[in-house]
């Protein structure tokens, strides 16, 4: 297998195609429910200086270890003694969690893509109720959308079973004609911007009975809008594929430049364009933002754009999830059969387990709406990928603190360890915030706790060859 294959540009577009994708499509009316126009501005300011510390940790570690390249799990078994019982298991646990959150994740790109679909078959919506389930009451809309779910994930999982590259080629096509296709929406939008939608600006709002003002807005649109930015590690995952390490750093960083503008600019647009009211109800806003503003021919252009965007998003999400696995087994820290490829170089079995669990999580589209199916599975996902993203600022951290790979550089070390210290801090942040849900928060944990019965499966003759 060639596994140098992928250019700074591929891995640019594999980074913004994973970071924009379903966050960009529902995010404006989640964070709509809890924040004010300025609250939530100032949340994805706060959440963009904080995943900038994550990605400026991951930059510097594609540079600086590139020995550690395929995944993260391998900084976490770095972090102690080489060799030793609890480095393997560190690493172990690390792939599997962040296994576990991708594919959770993926379950929320695909939900959005049927959200943005219905605009072209308003039958996915319909309430008609088909039959009830132990007090569930399932409607066509449910039997639909969950067809359509399951359609897209199998029907992504047979183009990469092609083939890695041909797989980042498609995902890159689909980035740069979302990022178009965001760049129009933001110049249309500018011109029917309506002060009058953004009044009061930065007021208190209503949450569970509680007034919140903006710094407790941020607090409670602090794990929507990380999930907006989880994927920057996306060149990182990569990182045996790309054709040079310095390439990992570029991606990144540029990546998350381009979707912080998308973000906020789109973010700050749609609330000006859309009164309060009907944003919050909206299961498409950006479609509903766009219709507003031109028309009918609005809501399909923008509904177009969205299917073509989350398409993009979600094979490089498949991608993602099914390379971490894949990774872990060909360094001995996986169960070993997860790396097996078949004679295109994509790892079959790891895509088949990753997308059984992602379709096993797409029923909870069969009993409620799209957008509570959304907020369910973001949370969860979010979370599980908090303890991997610590980790990683842990072994930065780590190196500054040794001076391994910093020889006779003291200012880079005061650079890097402060960095690493803000990362680890943001992270512990968002799992104290993240608390206020202790249900979905204890799922997200015990998905991750529940690849400890798993261990036992990786040989012991592989563990002593570490």
């Amino acid at each position: 297998m060639k596994n140098q294959q992928l250019g700074v540009w591929l891995l640019t577009a594999l980074v913004v195609g994973n970071m924009v994708g379903s966050g960009i499509f529902m995010l404006p009316r989640s964070l709509a429910e809890i924040a004010s126009p300025g609250g939530t501005l100032l949340a994805w300011t706060v959440t963009g200086a904080g995943v900038l510390m994550l990605a400026l940790v991951f930059g510097n570690l594609a540079i600086r270890r590139p020995d550690l390249a395929g995944g993260i799990q391998l900084y976490a078994k770095s972090l102690f003694r080489e060799g030793s019982s609890t480095s393997r298991f560190a690493g172990y646990t690390v792939a599997w969690g962040y296994w576990v959150a991708n594919w959770t994740g993926n379950v929320a790109i695909i939900t959005t893509f049927a959200s943005y679909l219905s605009t072209f078959f308003p039958s996915m919506t319909s309430s008609r109720e088909l039959f009830i389930i132990g007090g569930a009451r399932i409607t066509l809309g449910n039997v639909l959308t969950f067809a359509v779910c399951s359609v897209l994930l199998w029907g992504m999982h047979a183009i990469i079973l092609r083939g890695i590259q041909g797989a980042g080629r498609l995902n890159f096509a689909a980035t740069a004609a979302k990022v178009a296709g965001f760049l129009f929406f933001i110049i249309v939008s500018l011109f029917m911007f309506e002060k009058s939608n953004v009044i009061p600006f930065a007021d208190n709002v209503i949450v569970d009975g509680q007034s919140l003002g903006l710094l407790g807005q941020v607090n409670a649109a602090a794990v929507a809008t990380l999930w907006a930015f989880v994927g920057v590690e996306s060149a990182v995952i990569f990182s045996s594929r790309a054709k040079k390490s310095v390439h990992i750093k570029v991606a990144t960083i540029l990546g998350l430049t381009i979707a912080l503008f998308i973000y906020m600019g789109i973010s700050a647009l749609v609330m000006g364009t859309l009164p309060h009211a009907q944003l919050v109800e909206s299961q498409k806003p950006l479609v509903d933002s766009l219709s507003h503003v031109i028309g009918s021919s609005g809501s399909y252009l923008m509904a177009g754009l969205g299917l073509i965007s989350l398409t993009g998003s979600t094979i490089g999400w498949i991608l993602l999830s099914s390379e971490v696995p894949y990774q872990a087994a060909r360094q001995n820290l996986f169960i070993p059969f997860f790396k097996k490829e078949n004679k295109h170089g994509a790892p079959v079995v790891s895509l088949v387990i990753t997308n059984i669990c992602a379709q096993l999580f797409i029923f909870s589209t069969i009993s409620g709406p799209i957008s509570r199916a959304f907020s369910f599975v973001t949370t969860v996902a979010t979370l599980s990928y908090l303890v991997p993203y610590i980790l990683a600022s842990v072994f930065q951290l780590k190196l500054v603190l040794t001076g391994e790979t910093y020889l006779h550089q003291r200012r880079a070390r005061l650079t890097d360890g402060a960095i690493a210290v803000l990362a680890a801090a943001y992270s512990l942040y968002i799992i104290k915030v993240g608390t206020a849900d202790p249900k979905t928060f204890l799922l997200g944990v015990g998905l991750f706790v529940t690849g400890i019965f798993f261990w036992p499966m990786v040989p012991k003759e592989n563990r002593r060859n570490l």
